[in-house]
C-alpha cells in the first residue's frame, strides 16, 4: 500500500513539475557559433537575448574605437582644429594617412576612424583630448566606467592595438555601444557607408569596413566596426532594427573573418525571429495596493520572447516592473503621483494582468483534477483496504 501511495505522490508532483504549459523563461538555443564570445543586446532596454562566454575577458581590436568616438563626441568640440603629431603620423596598422603638422576638424578625424579605421587618426584624437595617449586611456576608462557602466573593460589605448593589458567582453561592449548609439552624431557616422576623404596627401573615397553594410548586406542594418588584430581573432559589432525591434550583435574571437560575419547573421536571424519590443504608455493613470493614482512620464519598452508571459506590477515603491517567465526584471519606471483617471489601471497593464490570471487559473484547474483524482484513489485504495 505505502508503495502505491509513493508512485501516486511521484506522479502527481512530476505532473506538477513538467506540465509543458509550465512557464520556464527563455533558453539559449544552440547557435553553433565559431566566436569564442557573443552577445545579442536589446539596444532600447540591455536585456541580453542570447550570450556565449559573455563576460569572458578578450582582446577587442578595433572595435575599441567606438568608445573613443563616443567619448570625443560627448566630451570634445567636434569642430575644433586638431594639430597632428609624429606619433599620430608614425601610428602602426591602419592608416587615414596623416601628415604630422596638418590640421584636421576633430569629427573629421572621429569619421576617419570609424570609417577607415584609422589608426593615426585614434593617436591624433587621444592626444587632442587628454594630451597624451596613456592620460587619454584613464579619461576614457574613467568614463566608461561611470557613465556607461561597464564592469569588465580596460582599454589602454584609442585603437585596439594588441597590448595584453587591453581588454574587454563582449557583454561590455554591447553596452558601449548601447550608450553610443543614443547619440546622433554618433550614430550617424556608425552607419556611413562611404564619404570623399580629402587629406594633405591622401585624397579618396572612404569605404566602411563593416561588410554588412556595403559587400554583405542584411536588411536593418544601421551601423557597425570590425577589428582584428592576431592576439584577439576577428571581432565585430553591428546595430541593427527591424519592426520596432533594435539589436546589438557583438562577436569576439572568430578565427576568420567569414565566421564573424555569419555567426553576426546567425545572432541576428535569431533575435528578430524570436522576440519582440512592447511598450507600456502613459496614456492612463495606475493605482497601487493603497488605491493611490500614479502615472508614467513616458513610454517603458521592454523585449520579451514572441511567445513569452510577462508580468506587471507596482512594488512598495511606487516603481512599475516588468517581468518575464523566468523572473528577470525586463523594465522599471519610477511613477508620479497623479489625478485618478478612468478605471485606475492602463489597458496594456490590464491585459497582462487577464493573461497572467488565465494562466494561473488554468494550471490551477489542472492541479485540483488531479489532486482531486489521488484523493479520490487514496480514499477508495484505503476504504476497501479496511473492509477486507
Amino acid at each position: 500500500m505505502k508503495q502505491i501511495l509513493h508512485t501516486m505522490i511521484a506522479a502527481f508532483t512530476l505532473f506538477i513539475i513538467m506540465h509543458p504549459d509550465k512557464a520556464s523563461g527563455i533558453k539559449d538555443p544552440d547557435l553553433s557559433l565559431k566566436s569564442e564570445g557573443a552577445v545579442l543586446m536589446d539596444a532600447k532596454t540591455g536585456r541580453i537575448l542570447y550570450e556565449k562566454n559573455g563576460h569572458a575577458s578578450m582582446y577587442p581590436a578595433s572595435i575599441t574605437k567606438i568608445a573613443t568616438a563616443i567619448y570625443a563626441i560627448e566630451n570634445g568640440d567636434l569642430d575644433e582644429i586638431v594639430t597632428v603629431s609624429e606619433k599620430a603620423r608614425n601610428a602602426e596598422g591602419t592608416k587615414v594617412f596623416l601628415e604630422e603638422g596638418e590640421q584636421v576638424p576633430l569629427k573629421r578625424l572621429i569619421q576617419g576612424m570609424l570609417i577607415n579605421s584609422g589608426n593615426d587618426a585614434a593617436i591624433a584624437i587621444a592626444e587632442h583630448m587628454s594630451g597624451n595617449v596613456e592620460q587619454f586611456s584613464k579619461d576614457l576608462n574613467e568614463y566608461l566606467l561611470k557613465d556607461v557602466g561597464v564592469e569588465q573593460t580596460n582599454f589602454v589605448n584609442p585603437s585596439g592595438l594588441f597590448d595584453p593589458d587591453h581588454r574587454t567582453t563582449a557583454a561590455d561592449m554591447g553596452k558601449i555601444t548601447k550608450y553610443a548609439i543614443k547619440n546622433e552624431q554618433f550614430a550617424e557616422i556608425f552607419g556611413t557607408k562611404s564619404m570623399e576623404w580629402e587629406g594633405e596627401t591622401w585624397q579618396t573615397t572612404l569605404l566602411t569596413h563593416h561588410k554588412m553594410l556595403k559587400q554583405r548586406p542584411y536588411e536593418g542594418v544601421t551601423g557597425g566596426k570590425n577589428g582584428f588584430v592576431s592576439q584577439s581573432g576577428f571581432t565585430l559589432v553591428t546595430a541593427a532594427q527591424k519592426n520596432g525591434l533594435s539589436l546589438i550583435a557583438v562577436t569576439l574571437k572568430s578565427p576568420n573573418d567569414s565566421g564573424t560575419y555569419n555567426d553576426t547573421e546567425k545572432l541576428l536571424d535569431y533575435g528578430f525571429g524570436h522576440f519582440e519590443t512592447k511598450e507600456i504608455a502613459p496614456a492612463a493613470s495606475l493605482v497601487n495596493d493603497k488605491k493611490e493614482p500614479l502615472q508614467l512620464t513616458e513610454p517603458i519598452p521592454y523585449t520579451k520572447g514572441k511567445d513569452e508571459k510577462v508580468t506587471t506590477k507596482i512594488n512598495r515603491l511606487n516603481e512599475l516592473v516588468v517581468h518575464g517567465e523566468d523572473g528577470q526584471e525586463l523594465a522599471s519606471a519610477k511613477l508620479e503621483p497623479a489625478i485618478p483617471e478612468g478605471q485606475g489601471i492602463s489597458q496594456n497593464l490590464q491585459e497582462n494582468k487577464e493573461e497572467e490570471d488565465k494562466y494561473f487559473s488554468s494550471h490551477f484547474f489542472l492541479a485540483a483534477i488531479a489532486a482531486f483524482l489521488l484523493v479520490t484513489f487514496i480514499s477508495g485504495t484505503l476504504y476497501w483496504q479496511t473492509k477486507r
